[in-house]
C-alpha cells in the first residue's frame, strides 16, 4: 500500500557530511510525523530526529546541532542532513512515517534501511 524508499547512505570520514533522503509513495491520504531512526550492531533502534506535518522538529541529544531534518509535504519526502559526523554515528538509518492510508486508516511504515559508516 505504501512504500518508503531511502537513499544517500555511504562511507565518510569523521567530520564529513552525508544527506539521507526518503520518499513515501502509494495510497497516501496524508502523512503525520516522519522521522529517522538508527540501529547500530548490538544496539536497539533509536530515534535520531522527527518532524511533524507542521514542521516541528525533535532531535536526539547526541545529534543536536549537527543534524537537520526537513520535509516536503507536497512530495512526501523527508531529508536528514548530517554534518560533523562522528564514528559513533555509524549505524543503519531507517526512515519512518505515520501515514493515513486511503480507505484504511493510520499505519506506521519503515524504509528498508541505509548504511552510514563514519571512519575515524
Amino acid at each position: 500500500q505504501v512504500q518508503l524508499v531511502e537513499s544517500g547512505g555511504g562511507l565518510v570520514q569523521a567530520g564529513g557530511s552525508l544527506r539521507l533522503s526518503c520518499e513515501a509513495s502509494g495510497s497516501i491520504f496524508s502523512i503525520n510525523d516522519m522521522g529517522w531512526y538508527r540501529q547500530a550492531p548490538g544496539e536497539q533502534r533509536e530515534l535520531v530526529a522527527s518532524i511533524t506535518s507542521g514542521g516541528s522538529t525533535n532531535y536526539a541529544d547526541s545529534v543536536k546541532g549537527r543534524f537537520t531534518i526537513s520535509r516536503d509535504n507536497a512530495k512526501n519526502t523527508v531529508t536528514l542532513q548530517m554534518n560533523s559526523l562522528k564514528p559513533e554515528d555509524t549505524a543503519v538509518y531507517y526512515c519512518n512515517a505515520q501515514v493515513m492510508v486511503m480507505f484504511t486508516g493510520r499505519k506506521n511504515y519503515w524504509g528498508q534501511g541505509t548504511q552510514v559508516t563514519v571512519s575515524s
